[in-house]
C-alpha cells in the first residue's frame, strides 16, 4: 500500500466570521460574539474576524467596528480583517485590526463588482495598504480572487493571477491566499497554479481558500497539502460564498477538514467535538440548517449537531 507523504501539521484559518456570514441576514452582536467565543474554544489560532467594507454592500458585517471592540477577550487569537480598498484599510486600523487581508480579484469583471474597478488598479493599491498595515505593527496578506475561475469572465488566465502576484511581492505583501471564489477548480488545476505562484513568488507564504460549491472542496485541499501548502482556509459549518459571484456556496467545512486531517494525523491543534460546538453555536445564530456533510452525519465518536433554530424576540 502506498502511503501519502502528508505533513506532520497544517494551520488552518477559521473564516466563518467573515466568509460565513457575509450573505446571511445580519446577525444580532450578542449572538455573533457567543459565535465568536465558541470557535475560540475550538483551539484554532487564526481567525478572519470580520470585513471593514460598506455595510451598504456587506450589511451582514456592518457591525466590525463593534466586533472589533471585543477582540482583547481571546488574546491567544491572531485576528485578521478583510479589506476591499485604502478606505476600508484605515477603518480596521483605527479599529485595532491592523492584521489585514486586501483582496485583489484577478479577473476584470469580478474585481469591477466587487471592488468598482479593475484589477489592475486594484493591484496598484497593495503598496499603500502595506505601508498601512506595517506602520501599524500589523501585516498585509493579498488574497487572489477569481485565481482559477470567474463567474462572468469564465476561466482566468493563469498569467493574470501571476501578475497580482507580481504586484503583491514588489509592493511590499508579506503572504499569499489564492481563491477559488466559485468553487470550479479540481486538483490538478489547482496544483498546478499554486506550483506557479509559488515560484513567482519564492519566500512568501501561500495559502489557499476553496469553496465547495461543486463538492471539490476537500480533494482540492488534499491536493495542495501533498503540493506543500499549509496555510488553508475553512468555515464552521461551511458557511460562506460571495455577494458578486452568483451561485457560488460555502466554504469547506472546518470540521470536515479536521476530521479527515487528524484521522490522517495531520496536527490541527483543532479539537473536532469543539467544532461541532462551535457548529451548533453559528447553526443558531444563522437560523438554519448548515450544509457541512459531517455537522449532519457525525464523525465516528462524534454525535451529529441537530437543528435548533434561534427564538424570534
Amino acid at each position: 500500500m502506498t502511503a501519502l507523504n502528508l505533513p506532520d501539521r497544517i494551520d488552518i484559518r477559521e473564516v466563518g466570521m467573515r466568509d460565513g456570514l457575509q450573505l446571511e441576514a445580519p446577525v444580532p452582536l450578542p449572538d455573533k460574539l457567543a459565535m465568536l467565543d465558541a470557535i475560540a474554544a475550538t483551539g484554532v489560532r487564526r481567525v478572519e474576524v470580520t470585513s471593514f467594507v460598506s455595510p451598504r454592500a456587506v450589511p451582514a458585517l456592518a457591525d466590525a467596528d463593534e466586533v472589533a471592540k471585543h477582540l482583547g477577550d481571546w488574546p491567544g487569537v491572531h485576528f485578521s480583517a478583510l479589506v476591499a480598498n485604502v478606505r476600508g484599510a484605515v477603518r480596521a486600523i483605527d479599529a485595532g485590526v491592523a492584521n489585514l487581508e486586501y483582496v485583489v480579484s484577478a479577473a476584470d469583471s469580478h474585481s469591477l463588482a466587487n471592488a468598482g474597478c479593475k484589477s489592475a488598479e486594484a493591484a496598484a493599491a497593495i503598496g499603500e495598504i502595506a505601508g498601512l498595515a506595517h506602520g501599524a505593527d500589523g501585516s498585509l496578506e493579498v488574497i487572489i480572487a477569481t485565481a482559477w475561475d470567474c463567474p462572468f469572465d469564465g476561466p482566468t488566465d493563469p498569467a493574470r493571477t501571476l501578475e497580482v502576484v507580481g504586484a503583491a511581492v514588489q509592493q511590499g505583501a508579506d503572504q499569499l491566499c489564492l481563491g477559488d471564489t466559485i468553487g470550479t477548480v479540481t486538483p490538478q488545476r489547482a496544483v498546478g497554479l499554486l506550483d506557479a505562484v509559488r515560484g513567482a513568488a519564492p519566500g512568501l507564504e501561500v495559502g489557499v481558500h476553496f469553496h465547495d460549491t461543486r463538492g471539490t472542496g476537500q480533494a482540492n485541499a488534499l491536493a495542495a497539502i501533498l503540493s506543500g501548502v499549509r496555510q488553508l482556509d475553512a468555515s464552521v459549518g461551511g458557511l460562506g460564498g460571495c455577494p458578486f459571484a452568483p451561485g457560488a456556496s460555502g466554504n469547506i467545512a472546518t470540521e470536515e477538514l479536521v476530521y479527515w486531517t487528524e484521522d490522517a494525523g495531520i496536527v490541527t491543534g483543532i479539537e473536532l467535538a469543539a467544532v461541532v460546538d462551535a457548529a451548533r453555536v453559528t447553526e443558531r445564530a444563522v437560523g438554519h440548517p448548515l450544509p457541512s456533510s459531517l455537522y449532519r452525519a457525525g464523525g465516528r465518536s462524534v454525535p451529529r449537531g441537530p437543528y435548533s433554530p434561534r427564538p424570534v424576540p
